[in-house]
């Protein structure tokens, strides 16, 4: 997996990394972690411990991250209704790379182009002392923490999912 931490999103990962204090190193993994259950098993941990960044659109055009635990999937209801919007709009690669800079497999919390004006995060990732995310690449993750995410990402906690 060479090469994998000079590619231009993995940098802009650590570099958000060292400005919000996030202390984790970057791991390369040989398997990809382009799913929940693939990043648990490269990791060897609980699935509930992957912080899965999906993002969908607001009415307004605008991008919501939700920053998820493994363990669930995002309730679309649940979170419209909790933001006061009629829905969420599931979105395509294109619009993910456009507006996060990652691709798909590898969206990182941290490290955005422009990073989202709502975020929210999976109350139940507090429920681990430590959480893996993406960092900008399908075979790269980071070790950081529930109250790292919540501070780096100006996050709302929530429950999303079930």
């Amino acid at each position: 997996m060479d090469g994998v931490l000079e590619k231009s999103a993995v940098k802009r990962v650590v570099a958000a990394m060292e400005k919000n204090g996030v202390a984790g190193q970057i791991k390369v993994l040989t398997q990809t972690a382009k799913s929940a259950a693939e990043a648990a098993d490269g990791l060897g941990i609980e699935v509930g411990q992957i912080a899965s960044s999906i993002i969908f659109k607001l009415p307004d055009g605008n991008p919501l991250l939700v920053i998820t635990s493994g363990r669930h999937r995002v309730d679309t209801q649940l979170v419209a209704k909790e933001l006061g919007v009629e829905k969420l709009d599931r979105v395509d690669a294109d619009y993910v790379k456009e507006r996060s800079g990652f691709s798909i497999g590898g969206v990182a919390p941290i490290g955005w182009l422009n990073q989202p004006n709502i975020t929210l995060i999976d109350e139940v990732l507090n429920d681990y002392d430590v959480v893996w995310a993406a960092a900008g690449h399908p075979h790269a993750v980071f070790p950081t923490t529930y109250q790292e995410l919540l501070k780096s990402t100006n996050a709302k906690a929530m429950k999303v999912g079930e």
